[in-house]
């Protein structure tokens, strides 16, 4: 599993701009399931066929990462940018970028910012061009840059890299695509586009599938020093399952179901509750008549930052979890 992490890590995939990524996805999965798409969106819809075809399961993990979009280009030849989703400023300042054409540059920080006033609009991006004619022949107005690709295995079964949120996740559903035995319903593995800018991908694409049961893929901020917005996931704990965050209330059955699951076969688990943020799960449980909607959740350090971090137990127990779910169902 740990080779599709790092492959997808690897491709460019801001919010809006998830094509590579897809195509690498789609090429995966391509063999092992029945049908595969991609949609106006973008999102990738892969079946596989199960033994109850009444019944129909979609599992939504989601491409995109943060970003940023030039909006400028100064005289000087520094770039200034806009931010695509969340952007943590602090965190993300004095690393390198990557632009999709594969220009690189640093993110730099507007001379004479204060630390208390360093915000997304103080960023540029210095590509080493000393004016504006000189920039513009590698970047115009519009073009998007991410951190570059970083994979860094650290102590123990730990590692940290850019955007694990939500490539890891993605890594996790195509892992269940091509090892599960057949699923106990119609299943729809969905990689889903601009989650970060508002679960854009996961409405059209829970529109087209018409779930009766539905699971997100993504990851959970977990402490490391101090516990300051009481968050409940721990690394090295297990699969986090959802009860509850800012955008959802998960339902009690897919709850309880994953529970048992767990228990059954020996996986380790926790229970997630978070305070603020959202993913994929409240769309799917929303879209046209709903479904029963839950998520597994991956506990991860310094979440929106370049050196995001998991911990491999933890990866596998949320695929073990999911595969188990695929196999078993929901009753």
């Amino acid at each position: 599993m740990l080779n599709l992490v790092k492959k997808y890590q690897n491709a460019f995939s801001v919010s809006g701009y998830e094509a590579e990524l897809a195509e690498i996805i789609k090429n995966d999965l391509k063999d092992t399931c029945e049908e595969i798409s991609i949609d106006a969106m973008g999102n990738v819809i892969a079946f596989k066929r199960g033994k109850d075809s009444s019944k129909k399961l979609m599992i939504a993990s989601h491409m995109d990462e943060i970003g940023f979009i030039a909006t400028n280009v100064e005289e000087n030849g520094m770039i200034r940018l806009a931010p695509i989703g969340g952007i943590n400023a602090v965190a993300s300042c004095y690393h390198t970028v990557k632009f999709q054409n594969g220009t690189s540059g640093l993110l730099i920080v507007e001379d004479g910012t204060r630390a208390g006033d360093l915000t997304a609009a103080k960023l540029f991006v210095d590509i080493g061009a000393d004016s504006a004619a000189k920039a513009k022949r590698k970047v115009k107005i519009g073009d998007v840059c991410a951190l570059a690709p970083m994979f860094k295995k650290l102590s123990s079964k730990r590692y940290a890299s850019k955007a694990f949120d939500d490539r890891v996740c993605c890594a996790i559903s195509a892992y269940a695509a091509l090892n599960c035995d057949t699923p106990a319903y119609d299943t729809y593995f969905v990689f889903t586009t601009q989650e970060e800018v508002g679960c854009r991908g996961a409405k059209p694409s829970t529109f087209a599938v018409m779930p009766d049961y539905s699971i997100a893929l993504d990851v959970t901020p977990a402490p490391a020093c101090g516990n300051p917005n009481h968050l409940t996931a721990k690394l090295g704990n297990g699969a986090a399952i959802k009860i509850k965050d800012s955008s959802v209330i998960c339902s009690r059955k897919i709850v309880d179901r994953l529970t048992d699951l767990a228990e059954e076969k020996g996986i380790k688990y926790q229970y997630e509750v978070l305070l603020a943020g959202g993913t994929d799960t409240s769309a799917m449980q929303i879209t046209a008549a709903g479904s029963y909607a839950g998520c597994i959740s991956l506990p991860t350090r310094y979440v929106h930052t370049p050196v995001e971090t998991i911990d491999t137990d933890d990866l596998k127990a949320c695929a073990d979890l999911l595969i188990a779910f695929i196999e078993n169902g929901a009753e």
